[in-house]
């Protein structure tokens, strides 16, 4: 699905093709247009007769090695598969160079790494950003017997990432597709900002009566313009709990990545003093810091909602002053601050007020 999708939103089927003969593993391979539900997709095939489906990782490394290919593309597949090789050599407790690939050494998928990775390298992408994933759900039958969806080796494989499972009850989510995007992907979540060039669809083999069974790519050139990201925001009322224990939860939201904090006073039913914990945090962060919230604070429920967020481009500098190196943050509208840690500390190893360093430091950004 992946490959029928970027050979639909423009890849060098030629090139691709090509890439693959020179794997020398006589196979054949297809690109036809179908549909989905109504949506028009691309369709990539792979047609072999072999029988052997058990391969170690050094001997799928000599076949991609020996390939014809794009030096990128070389790399990306090599790494995807090594990925793969950790994931089974950790879920059978012995050496990477010992692990048997079950489905993902046969033909088919070695096929479907490569041409992904010469897909992506015929289009020039540099980056690669993913949604959530959804990975489906019931069971699904394998060379281990019947085991459930998520597999094993897709659980393991998409560790920290973002997944859902919404849609019919089969697998959505391969170890092959989870390795490709877990080894390839900057980050998952929301689309980064970027003017769309193009967009493509990857038709999956079944047919489902719900939902278009496709994989959609966009590709697009980023702007410069300001960054518009969505985040989430927890809140929760409080009020009974201490200022220390308050204090103590925004310390630990913090350092477990919460892009802000706040404590608002407010008041609450029967006139109750109370305050308000708001936490702005990326999607994929929200269950570790509600998980937070309920070990550290004495709340019973919590509001999460989305939100858009606009940033604007900025940079940090190191200036000097006669209090030492100073680092200043200073976006691209002309405004900048000194980071007040720095302030902090030398204005207490100097021992002079805090805002003679501040002015200093703004005297010398503007000078600079």
């Amino acid at each position: 699905m992946t490959v029928g999708a970027l050979l639909d939103a423009g890849a060098d089927w030629l090139a691709l093709e090509s890439a693959l003969r020179s794997l020398n593993l006589d196979a054949s391979f297809t690109f036809e247009k179908t549909k989905r539900k109504g949506i028009a997709a691309g369709k990539f095939s792979v047609s072999y007769s072999e029988q052997k489906k058990h391969r170690h990782l050094p001997h799928i490394e000599k076949i991609i090695a020996q390939g014809e290919l794009p030096e990128k593309a070389r790399n990306n597949a090599l790494a995807v598969f090594k990925r793969l090789g950790e994931v089974e050599a950790k879920s059978h407790d012995m050496p990477i160079e010992k692990v048997h690939f079950h489905e993902v050494g046969a033909v088919d998928s070695i096929c479907d790494i490569v041409a992904a990775c010469v897909a992506l390298d015929s289009l020039g992408i540099d980056e690669i950003y993913c949604s959530r994933i959804n990975v489906g759900s019931g069971t699904v039958e394998t060379e281990h017997g019947t085991l459930p969806v998520p597999a094993p080796a897709t659980t393991e494989l998409l560790k920290n990432c973002p997944i859902f499972a919404a849609g019919p009850q089969t697998e959505l989510t391969t170890p092959t597709g989870a390795a490709l995007v877990t080894t390839l992907a900057k980050s998952f979540g929301p689309l980064p900002s970027v003017r769309l060039l193009a967009q493509g669809y990857g038709a999956g083999d079944k047919d489902f009566p719900m939902q278009a069974n496709v994989l959609r790519v966009m590709i697009g050139e980023r702007t410069g313009a300001p960054e518009a990201t969505t985040v989430s925001i927890l809140e929760a009322n409080i009020d009974d709990s201490t200022p220390q224990v308050l204090g103590y939860a925004m310390e630990r939201l913090l350092n477990e990545g919460a892009l802000d904090v706040t404590l608002t006073p407010i008041f609450m039913k029967k006139n109750r003093p109370a305050t308000l914990l708001s936490v702005i945090t990326t999607p994929e962060q929200v269950e570790r810091m509600a998980a937070v919230l309920f070990a550290e604070t004495s709340t019973l429920g919590l509001r999460i909602y989305q939100a858009e967020r606009r940033v604007l481009a900025r940079k940090i500098s190191e200036i000097e002053t006669s209090f030492g190196k100073i680092h200043i943050k200073h976006g691209e509208n002309g405004h900048f601050a000194p980071e007040y840690d720095d302030c902090r500390r030398a204005a207490s190893e100097h021992n002079v007020p805090l805002r003679t360093v501040i002015h200093e430091a703004n005297q010398a950004f503007r000078n600079k």
